[in-house]
């Protein structure tokens, strides 16, 4: 709600600053191009998204998805050690974890929703360790391919929107390592 309010007052500010200045017409046009942008990146991005929830949904139906939650068990039952043996919980926090990897934010988002409905059905009005290290995981979001990012640099007019990869592995190694260790140092001390 206040960033709603944030918005419009900036709005509001630059549309009455424009008017002021003498800059009506460029105001105007201004707010017709950038309307006209808004459409077309988020058409563009529509279709890349599409594409990677599309490879998801062969995952899933494939078995993939299966094989991928078996790999990535031994870590994930380290970080969420008392959802070890429900096999539900981890199958919907591996789901979370592989759209993440994938850059697939759109899609990490209900995943994740989905694992702490089902984590806190066990405590529930409070937030388990396990729970605050699914929100840093997510918050932290590794990624693999940055799908998202991508497609808004391609949709930008970037001639190759994947040169990041290097920065955005660095970048996401690190803020996991420090989250899941503030997690782990937390969920020690502070009880």
């Amino acid at each position: 709600m206040a960033m709603a309010a944030i918005w419009t007052g900036m709005v509001a500010v630059s549309v009455l600053g424009g008017l002021l200045l003498g800059n009506g017409p460029a105001v105007a046009a201004a707010a017709m191009e950038g309307a006209a942008a808004a459409v077309e990146l988020c058409l563009s991005m529509a279709g890349v998204l599409c594409l990677w929830m599309g490879v998801m949904e062969v995952l899933r139906r494939s078995g993939l998805s299966e094989g991928l939650s078996r790999l990535l068990r031994p870590v994930l039952r380290w970080l969420y050690p008392s959802f070890a043996k429900d096999s539900a919980v981890m199958d919907s926090i591996s789901a979370n974890l592989s759209a993440n990897l994938l850059g697939l934010g759109n899609a990490a988002t209900p995943l994740g929703i989905q694992a702490a409905r089902q984590m806190s059905r066990r405590s529930p009005g409070v937030a388990s360790n396990e729970l605050c290290m699914l929100v840093v995981c997510n918050t932290a979001s590794v990624q693999l391919i940055p799908t998202t990012v991508a497609s808004v640099r391609q949709a930008a007019g970037c001639a190759a929107p994947f040169d990041i990869l290097p920065a955005v592995w660095l970048a996401s190694a690190l803020s996991v390592t420090v989250g899941v260790l503030a997690a782990k140092i937390f969920a020690k001390f502070w009880r």
